[in-house]
């Protein structure tokens, strides 16, 4: 039995996976909420109910709460937390960057898609808006753009007229009130961004790839975006098994 979890800026996703390395439970926690008390309330019940746990492997871009699980776990199983960045991945994939710079989520979702058949454009839709680049299994670089629920969340506090909204899919352009504006703005906009930095991104790599969207928003864009991909919620989560599985 494993534990694993993957430490970001808006969310915690902490599973518990077998010896076949097939998920049991997940819970899923802000991480604003994070405390030690949190921490208590959600792994004890684990822990009695799992109590042989092999290893604890985690991606996380958030140190201070990395830090928090890992008191938890040295205390109450006396096993040490491994971040995945501590481990060498040269088995899964060929960092052309300097690693220190690509966030462990997003070295998770490379490794995930990783197949040394395909090239892949992952594109995770959190805090941040990520764009990481594969080819075959050199993982190249990538680029970092605004998160959009950030961005609209920074606008309305700035801006004393514009209130906050719920981002929806909307069919036209232009915007009749300022609400309808605001949506059209970064539904279409970031579209746009997307289809941009694809056709940039292939243009520069002289190379064809296949599109995965992760994160939040993902189900949403893939309706607007005029780029073929698919869909993958669970990525980072699938990367951190199959490092487990071949790292561990």
């Amino acid at each position: 039995m494993y534990i694993i979890g993957d430490i970001g800026n808006t969310e915690v996703k902490i599973c518990v996976i077998d010896n076949n390395f097939k998920i049991k439970k997940k819970i899923n926690i802000k991480t604003k909420k994070i405390n030690n008390t949190i921490i208590k309330k959600n792994l004890r019940s684990i822990l009695k109910k799992n109590a042989n746990i092999k290893n604890v492997i985690f991606s996380s871009v958030v140190p201070n709460v990395f830090k928090q699980f890992s008191s938890f776990f040295n205390s109450n199983l006396l096993i040490k937390i491994i971040e995945i960045k501590k481990l060498n991945l040269k088995k899964l994939i060929d960092i052309k960057v300097n690693r220190k710079q690509v966030g462990s989520d997003r070295l998770a979702n490379s490794i995930a898609a990783i197949d040394k058949k395909n090239n892949y454009i992952i594109i995770d839709f959190g805090t941040a808006t990520t764009f990481d680049v594969i080819l075959k299994n050199q993982y190249l670089g990538g680029i970092i753009s605004p998160g959009i629920n950030l961005s609209l969340s920074t606008l309305s506090s700035r801006a004393s007229l514009i209130p906050e909204i719920n981002l929806k899919k909307i069919r036209y352009v232009i915007g009749k009130n300022t609400n309808e504006a605001v949506r059209s703005g970064f539904y279409w906009g970031y579209a746009g961004l997307i289809d941009n930095m694809v056709k940039l991104i292939k243009r520069q790599t002289r190379s064809s790839f296949k599109v995965i969207l992760t994160g939040g928003l993902a189900n949403l864009y893939k309706k607007s975006i005029n780029t073929k991909c698919t869909v993958d919620k669970d990525l980072t989560i699938k990367g951190i098994i199959k490092i487990t599985k071949n790292l561990i």
